[in-house]
């Protein structure tokens, strides 16, 4: 059984690395996994019966891929990209996740198409009109849109500013994308949502490794205390690399850090810990660590404790934080 859909599949793979392959719909393949619908798998010999077995996954109506593959967003991009017209692509939450970068929650395939006519109305599957100037390119196969565009195209459906500064910081990291270039891009964007994507786009920084971290970051921004420096390398009393921290104050010693951590640490964390503490100690480093309740639960009291480790620094500080803060987290009643 397995040697039989095997030589199926590359037969299909064979079949679709010719140019000019169209699918059992009229839409153009797209080169990656191996997609089948029922006339396709008519046409290389593959009993109907079998798709609808074991060995197969049923991604949507009439679009099956060898369970091998499994249910990854690549596949169930590549298959959405075979049932519609060829001049669309992926793009939003999907693309942004095919980058490597972090979206909102979303269990649907965002696509964008050239006209209203053509979008498709599929379950699992997310239609919008493409802009006329999309920017898009080809990764692994499939169409896509750039990661500038992706940070665009999440403006223009008007996702929060914090998710959307996350998925910056996000692409920043995964994709190479610099931060200048996302300003510049976002300037002269004159879709929906322009000045979202603007001042998104502002507060993007390179070297964030986590969606907390730009958490943890846009609260201390938005409640008007200084900016941290982020992901800075501290070096010990020889000048060597010791260790880096996620965001810092390096005029007044002060390391912030988020801690994901949230239950009780091993033997071996907790002497590591211990151990990093003193060595911050000598160096005449404080170090403030902030867990998620200080994040979704009690921000105030996690702005507080940063306030006063700063004026104990030698920061001057205002006394009142900026509201804006609170439009943007939760305040505990």
């Amino acid at each position: 059984m397995r040697a039989f859909v095997s030589s199926s599949t590359d037969l299909l793979l064979s079949t679709l690395s010719t140019p000019d392959a169209v699918d059992d719909v009229g839409v153009a393949d797209t080169a990656g996994p191996n997609v089948f619908t029922r006339a396709r798998a008519r046409s290389i010999g593959l009993p109907v019966r079998k798709l609808l077995g074991g060995e197969f996954n049923r991604l949507f109506y009439d679009t099956y891929v060898p369970s091998a593959d499994g249910l990854a967003l690549r596949t169930r991009a590549a298959a959405v990209l075979r049932r519609v017209p060829t001049a669309s692509h992926i793009s939003h939450h999907t693309a942004v996740r095919l980058w490597g970068g972090i979206a909102p929650e979303s269990p649907q395939i965002h696509v964008s198409m050239s006209s209203r006519e053509a979008r498709c109305r599929r379950n699992g599957v997310a239609a919008h009109l493409a802009n006329q100037n999309a920017r898009t390119t080809v990764r692994d196969g499939i169409r896509v849109s750039t990661p500038i565009q992706a940070f665009l195209d999440l403006a223009s459906i008007g996702v929060t500013l914090i998710d959307l500064i996350i998925t910056g910081d996000s692409l920043a990291k995964a994709a190479g994308l610099e931060p200048s270039n996302l300003i510049e891009a976002a300037e002269a964007w004159r879709g929906r949502n322009a000045r979202l994507a603007r001042k998104a786009a502002s507060l993007v920084r390179k070297g964030v490794d986590s969606a907390m971290e730009s958490r943890l970051r846009l609260l201390i921004i938005f409640a008007g205390l200084p900016e941290p420096d982020v992901n800075i390398v501290l070096r010990d009393v020889d000048g060597n690399w010791w260790r880096r921290f996620d965001l810092c104050y390096r005029h007044c010693k002060l390391v912030v850090e988020y801690d994901g951590r949230q239950h009780a640490y091993d033997d071996d964390q907790w002497l590591n810990d211990l151990d990093r503490r003193e060595q911050l100690d000598r160096m005449g480093w404080r170090l403030i660590v902030v867990q998620a309740n200080g994040i979704y639960n009690d921000p105030l009291r996690t702005l507080q404790r940063i306030r006063t480790a700063l004026e104990e620094c030698g920061a001057t500080v205002s006394k009142r934080f900026n509201p804006e803060w609170t439009r943007h987290f939760a305040v505990r009643s």
